[in-house]
């Protein structure tokens, strides 16, 4: 389980993942081995994974996000997954229950790549696809309380 200062020392990071050692010792009251020991633990427990860093798809070309939902044909399921693994154009892919065995999103640059890479599923699954007119939630931690 997670106490108030680890609950605290999250909150600051998801905030900040860049603050020095000392600036997040300070803004949970504790020392900087204190919280530098702190977060070894909580890396080491898996609660925290990565520290990254959120680049906008625009500034990189990529003008269309969308989400596809696919569902392999029978005995197919493998061989879409790694197709989806191996197209950079998928940020990410969920294994899901229901009707459809993923939902994946990905960026692309127009129309027409969004086809291309459709194009190499649609004998190996059915798509749905949705353009992405806004993001009113980006993503964002699960409650820290």
């Amino acid at each position: 389980m997670l106490d108030d200062i680890d609950r605290r020392l999250l909150a600051v990071l998801v905030e900040d993942a860049r603050l020095s050692l000392k600036e997040l010792a300070a803004r949970v009251g504790l020392s900087s081995p204190s919280v530098s020991e702190r977060l070894r633990r909580l890396e080491e427990r898996g609660v925290v994974r990565a520290y990254t860093v959120d680049i906008a798809p625009q500034a990189l070309g990529y003008q269309l996000q969308a989400i596809v939902r696919i569902r392999p044909m029978p005995g197919r399921l493998h061989v879409v997954q790694k197709l989806i693994e191996e197209t950079e154009a998928f940020c990410e892919c969920d294994k899901v229950t229901g009707d459809d065995c993923f939902i994946a999103r990905l960026f692309v640059r127009s129309i027409e790549e969004l086809d291309r890479i459709l194009d190499r599923i649609a004998d190996k699954a059915e798509t749905s696809t949705a353009i992405v007119k806004s993001q009113p939630i980006r993503r964002r931690p699960p409650p820290l309380a």
